[in-house]
């Protein structure tokens, strides 16, 4: 059963993945057509304030998967039963912290975005404020169920109704906006299918996995030892923030709500950038860990960084050099002429990011060593020295200025850095690293140079020769990383699950 659920875990997470990103890139320019560019500014100012609120999770999520799977390999039922007890009181004041904490919010929207928002962008600001900040303090409560479903490996549950989840919310969100439902319609619907999604986790957990609580003792020896653990996760989740949600912010403050939409859809595609590198480094996980933990070679795990580095770098220069050359095309078809700044804001932050997605290998390494904290306080540093730059700059160039102060904070903390360290530190061979990537980048890198050209001579006339530029585009890019950097490592990749299914089908 526990083996079923892992794989069916693994495949549906993908599945989810994938889903979101088809939802994401379908259903957007529809929204943003309805919606209307001020509006949609609007909604993504709102989320984006409101995204700062769950930072009161404070890490507590992770903490109780991890002492749900101790105890429950102990035998330890009494102790369970207590940690989610002592977690349901934390949540609930959690809840009712984050709840006055909006109120301070709604009550000031006017003081804090008047110069920017109009009278009626602000009284929908303040309505869409009070229908999320509620949303927000149920959902901590609510949201410990779902920790502990993750942490009982019920996954095809989890994912089953993450699935339906997004399926049934853009199906009723189309009819809501066919309407003529605005971003406040969008909202309650958004409202009403999370907490719809957290009662299902909390009916599963109390009849079919029988949680059961204990407030009889409230352990705060136990408290201090998950806080302990809990707190570089906090500080990995205020740079986060920081990095990619303050952008909205900043321009409701200083711009106005357009500036905020072109700055929202860069987000968005940065998000399917950032996702699109995660599924390969979640494969290699199981193995670099137990490399980590039980040999701790630094030579073999140096090697397998650069390994796998390589991978990555086939997925995301592929993404990256595509971008660059249909990027402004894709937007234009996609979300409209409106948006064509996001494109640039877009190169502004794919080409930096690019590094650290090519070595996220190095944040496993660092987890399986213990050896976080560093990595953790160098984000926060460099995160808010970012947002001392973006407000500058927004003032003066927008979105475009954000950015420039988002990929400033990059190259500074998540690459210069960051690779000192994994050298200096972790004894991890980072000038290979960059040789071995140097030399497989040559001749791809000079298709996508030929490739910019000839499509800025030829553009696609409309979306679907767009697409059929872009498939062209990705199998000749293919080919030649294929004869031309691609080692036989790499090769035998791609080619043996291509040979074990080719056994299968004969023996049939």
């Amino acid at each position: 059963m526990k083996v079923n659920q892992l794989k069916a875990g693994v495949f549906l997470a993908y599945f989810v993945i994938g889903l979101n990103a088809l939802v994401g890139i379908m259903y957007t320019p529809y929204m943003l057509r309805k919606l209307g560019q001020s509006e949609y500014g609007l909604y993504s100012l709102v989320a984006s304030i409101i995204a700062y609120l769950t930072l009161f999770d404070l890490g507590f999520g992770n903490s109780i998967i991890r002492f749900t799977a101790k105890y429950r390999a102990e035998g330890r039922e009494k102790e369970q039963s207590e940690l989610y007890g002592m977690f349901m009181i934390l949540y609930c004041l959690i809840g009712l912290v984050t709840f006055i904490s909006g109120l301070g919010l709604y009550y000031n929207t006017n003081l804090i975005f008047g110069e920017t928002l109009s009278d009626g962008e602000i009284y929908k600001a303040k309505i869409m404020v009070l229908i999320m900040i509620g949303n927000l303090a149920i959902s901590f409560p609510l949201g410990l169920f779902s920790s502990i479903i993750l942490a009982y490996e019920r996954f095809i549950f989890q994912r089953t109704i993450q699935t339906i989840r997004i399926l049934l919310n853009t199906i009723v969100m189309i009819v809501i906006l066919e309407a003529g439902y605005k971003a406040i319609g969008l909202v309650v619907v958004l409202s009403i299918f999370n907490l719809s999604s957290l009662l299902s986790h909390m009916i599963f957990s109390v009849t079919k996995l029988k949680v059961k609580f204990s407030f009889m003792h409230f352990r705060f020896s136990l408290l201090k030892e998950i806080t302990e653990y809990s707190f570089y996760i906090f500080l990995n989740s205020i740079m986060d923030k920081i990095y990619w949600s303050t952008g909205q912010f900043i321009l409701g403050a200083y711009s106005g709500t357009k500036a905020i939409a072109v700055f929202a859809v860069s987000i968005q595609l940065q998000r399917i950038f950032i996702i699109s590198s995660q599924a390969i480094s979640s494969v290699f996980l199981p193995r670099i860990t137990g490399l980590t933990v039980k040999s701790n070679n630094d030579k073999n795990i140096s090697d397998l960084f650069v390994r796998t580095g390589r991978l990555q770098f086939i997925v995301m220069s592929l993404i990256l050099i595509g971008f660059i050359v249909f990027g402004k095309s894709f937007i234009n078809f996609w979300a409209g002429e409106n948006y064509s700044d996001a494109y640039y804001i877009c190169l502004i932050l794919f080409i930096p990011l690019t590094i650290p997605l090519i070595q996220n290998l190095g944040i496993t390494i660092l987890q399986a060593r213990n050896q976080l904290k560093f990595r953790s306080i160098l984000y926060v540093v460099i995160a808010g020295l970012s947002l001392l730059i973006q407000i500058p700059l927004a003032k003066r160039w927008e979105g475009i200025g954000v950015a420039v102060g988002v990929s400033s904070a990059l190259i500074l903390g998540n690459i210069i850095i960051m690779n000192i360290y994994y050298y200096k530190r972790q004894n991890i061979n980072i000038p290979y690293f960059w040789r071995s990537i140097v030399q497989m980048s040559t001749i791809p890198l000079l298709f996508g140079v030929t490739s910019y050209f000839v499509i800025y001579y030829c553009p696609a006339a409309n979306f679907i020769q767009l697409l059929l530029q872009i498939g062209s585009f990705a199998a000749i890019y293919l080919a030649i990383i294929w004869f031309f950097s691609a080692n036989q490592e790499e090769k035998n990749l791609f080619i043996q699950p291509y040979l074990k299914l080719s056994k299968l089908i004969s023996k049939k």
